[in-house]
């Protein structure tokens, strides 16, 4: 009607979106999941990440017979220790009612990233050091970081399902295009990965009885790789088609050198302190290389124009 004021919302298909409708306040989005006493806690527990996911804000948690004191420190510390932002607020016999105190303002998309990347790159150069000096609390160190690395995965994919619904979200955390979620998605489920992947060569440190010389060839390629991880960030940050085709082919050398390293470990026995945790580290070291080629291989992809852009 005349005198109405209007909305003008931008689309990511660089149309305006028109609306009579004043804005209003952010909606809280709320849940109620039931739990069943005897249920494995985990069980519950990968049901409140499903909704933390969905980006529903209140999540009420009900037990009929009421919470023991167990699972109730389980599901506070594991909420806690795996969920950005999410914390109780409200509690009773019967009740836990979690919600999430992370604005999306507050930590956009890319910062999130840039957290993740760099929390993986210190246990990559860490777990590398923890190997050369067999330094188990360092190698335990590095194990509890990847708890850190899930929780900006969760929240990212958080994120992420959110601006694919909200396309003003999207503007707020960074996404140019709805493409992009699956771009972004993808390249940090390989940095979870690649979490993963230093937490399992923490694992096979400890139970080393000593460390291996500095002069090993694994040293040389845990740089390689350490290189190829953060080269492969870089080009999905600067979306350098030029410069993620090298990472990818840098990755393709330090997974050929793993394929040396472990045939020269096997066949000589100085150099192989113990045979199946070295091979799992090297393994692992070739698996972070091809992880890496997939996020400089996103980046190649989010590089092409889109079609209506032409």
């Amino acid at each position: 009607m005349a005198g109405d004021s209007v909305t003008l919302s931008p689309q990511p298909d660089r149309t305006l979106l028109i609306s009579s409708e004043p804005k209003v306040e952010e909606r809280l989005y709320k849940a109620t999941i039931e739990l069943f006493q005897g249920d494995d806690p985990e069980d519950n527990f990968r049901c409140l990440v499903a909704h933390y996911l969905v980006g529903y804000d209140i999540i009420k948690l009900v037990s009929r017979k009421g919470f023991s004191a167990s699972d109730r420190k389980f599901i506070k510390d594991a909420a806690r220790q795996r969920l950005i932002g999410l914390e109780v607020i409200e509690e009773s016999r019967n009740e836990l009612i979690l919600q999430s105190l992370l604005n999306y303002r507050d930590l956009s998309l890319d910062k999130a990233m840039q957290s993740m990347s760099r929390l993986v790159a210190s246990m990559l150069e860490d777990v590398m050091r923890a190997l050369r000096d067999h330094d188990p609390e360092l190698a335990k160190d590095v194990i509890q970081r990847d708890n850190e690395v899930d929780r900006f995965y969760l929240l990212t994919v958080r994120q992420l399902k959110a601006a694919i619904e909200d396309p003003q979200l999207s503007e707020k955390i960074g996404i140019k295009c709805p493409r992009e979620c699956l771009g972004y998605r993808l390249a940090t489920k390989s940095m979870e990965r690649i979490g993963d992947h230093a937490e399992r060569m923490a694992q096979n440190i400890i139970k080393l009885d000593h460390g291996i010389d500095e002069g090993d060839l694994v040293f040389k390629m845990g740089v390689h790789v350490r290189n190829v991880f953060t080269d492969a960030v870089r080009s999905l940050a600067e979306n350098d088609v030029k410069y993620a085709n090298r990472v990818i082919a840098n990755a393709k050398k330090a997974v050929n050198a793993g394929f040396s390293l472990a045939k020269k470990n096997r066949t000589n026995a100085d150099t192989c302190i113990s045979g199946t945790e070295m091979r799992s580290i090297i393994e692992s070291l070739q698996r972070i290389s091809e992880y890496s080629t997939d996020i400089a291989e996103v980046s190649i992809n989010m590089g092409v124009k889109e079609l209506r852009e032409i």
